[in-house]
């Protein structure tokens, strides 16, 4: 009977030792938070002073202070670490908010975030200020961008729209209201479609215009017709369809001055006109040409839009563009419409100098996180704007039938509006099978 109660227990502990094998691989939320966060925990109260001892993460205390440490306590007077104010543990990893002693800023905290990940036994520690003297180390406990899965809490609202995941287990969402205009650079299969599908699909649940310029004869975006107000599928049309947008922006201009504001959002909610998102699929066909005649309606375009991006924000037209490669080698007008489009996201490229015009301008420090993207993680990118803050992120898979239903399903939110009714999309029906004219009659012997 020992014998039988003995192997149960053996049975026992294998199969717990199997289910947590099996949750750290696919479920690594339940067994960071069944094992890794107490873990972690641990080993950060245990070796806090010590670490930030070694990484050069502590100063020497106020004289008050040393006074007090001499005379009073009687202990040596040693260099004092951050202040711990919270710990706080989180799905994903752990938050840290730290009070920083005279003499150490952010930086030289991230600076060491490496050797910190390393001393510490997580997956990734990032440094985030709150507020002057304060500053949160965000740590995950393992790799977030692994499997990415979306929280629920995670819906679009108020012209934001989350993408993506980041890799301290936050979300991340375009802000049009803050950064109205952004650029995303990626090689073939690298996920950058995919990330403008899961922005299509936010943005289709919004009361907002969608106008879709694809040069690609509309291979990408005409699936998403439904939902689009206007749709331009090459050069000459795209560039009829720009300049609508820009005579419609100089009306809303007039309308603002009629009211006496500056801002779309001051207006009352009878006469503000609907937000309007331009998805560029591919911007560099709108500045490539064939011969030499077509140049100058590709510079009035390329004028146009650069209009767009350095107005067109106070009027509530937002620009989207997307491209495998962007710089001044495209000629004229590429810098200065690169400059308007403030958000960054760069997926793999292809050499260096792509990653150097998307991040270089914005987030120097962020283009050698964009060359070390690995081809088999599609979706993967670095999230940057002019603030010089950056983060790697991850799209959620999504695929073309799923983007393009939830345009089906929100088609009732296509705003009308008639200075786009020439370029609305012709929605495509299935064909049906072809009916006889007449019955067919059997043949009698």
């Amino acid at each position: 009977m020992t014998d039988l109660a003995t192997w149960f227990e053996l049975g026992g502990v294998a199969a717990g030792a199997g289910g947590l094998g099996y949750a750290k691989n696919r479920a690594p939320r339940v067994y960071w938070s069944l094992v890794g966060l107490p873990i972690a925990w641990g080993r950060f109260t245990w070796s806090y002073g010590s670490t930030m001892d070694v990484c050069g993460l502590t100063v020497q205390p106020s004289g008050f202070r040393a006074f007090m440490t001499r005379n009073v306590a009687r202990r040596e007077v040693r260099p004092v670490p951050p202040k711990v104010r919270r710990v706080r543990p989180t799905s994903t990893g752990l938050r840290v908010s730290l009070r920083l002693p005279a003499g150490l800023e952010p930086a030289d905290v991230a600076a060491s975030s490496e050797r910190l990940r390393h001393a510490f036994g997580m997956h990734s520690v990032t440094v985030r200020e709150t507020k002057p003297g304060y500053i949160e180390l965000r740590m995950t406990g393992y790799d977030v961008l692994n499997r990415v899965r979306m929280p629920r809490k995670a819906i679009p609202r108020d012209l934001i729209v989350p993408v993506a995941m980041r890799d301290d287990g936050t979300v991340f969402e375009r802000d049009y209201r803050k950064v109205p205009h952004a650029l995303t650079l990626g090689a073939n299969q690298s996920g950058k479609s995919m990330y403008q599908r899961n922005l299509i699909k936010g943005l289709a649940r919004l009361p907002v215009g969608l106008v879709g310029i694809d040069c690609k004869r509309g291979v990408e975006q005409s699936r998403y017709a439904p939902r689009l107000s206007a749709l331009a599928t090459d050069r000459a049309s795209a560039g009829d369809l720009i300049d609508a947008l820009v005579t419609e922006m100089e009306d809303r201009f007039d309308l603002l001055a009629l009211h006496g504001v500056s801002d779309l959002w001051e207006l009352p909610a009878k006469v503000r006109p609907v937000p309007l998102v331009v998805l560029i699929d591919e911007v560099a066909e709108l500045f490539l040409v064939m011969s030499k005649k077509d140049e100058p309606a590709r510079d009035h375009t390329v004028m146009e839009l650069v209009r767009l991006g350095q107005m067109a924000r106070a009027v509530g037209i937002y620009l989207e563009a997307c491209g495998q490669r962007f710089g001044s080698d495209l000629g004229k007008g590429a810098t200065a419409l690169r400059a308007q489009l403030t958000g960054r996201v760069v997926h793999r490229v292809n050499d260096k100098q792509t990653a150097e015009m998307g991040l270089g301008d914005v987030a120097p420090d962020a283009v050698v996180s964009v060359t070390g993207i690995r081809a088999d993680r599609p979706g993967v990118a670095v999230a940057g704007d002019a603030s010089g803050y950056w983060s790697r992120i991850r799209t959620p898979e999504t695929s073309p039938a799923q983007a393009a239903a939830v345009c089906r399903e929100f088609a009732h939110l296509t705003p009308d509006l008639p200075f786009l009714a020439p370029f609305r999309p012709v929605l495509r029906t299935k064909p049906q099978p072809a009916r006889p004219l007449t019955n067919p009659q059997p043949v009698s012997p």
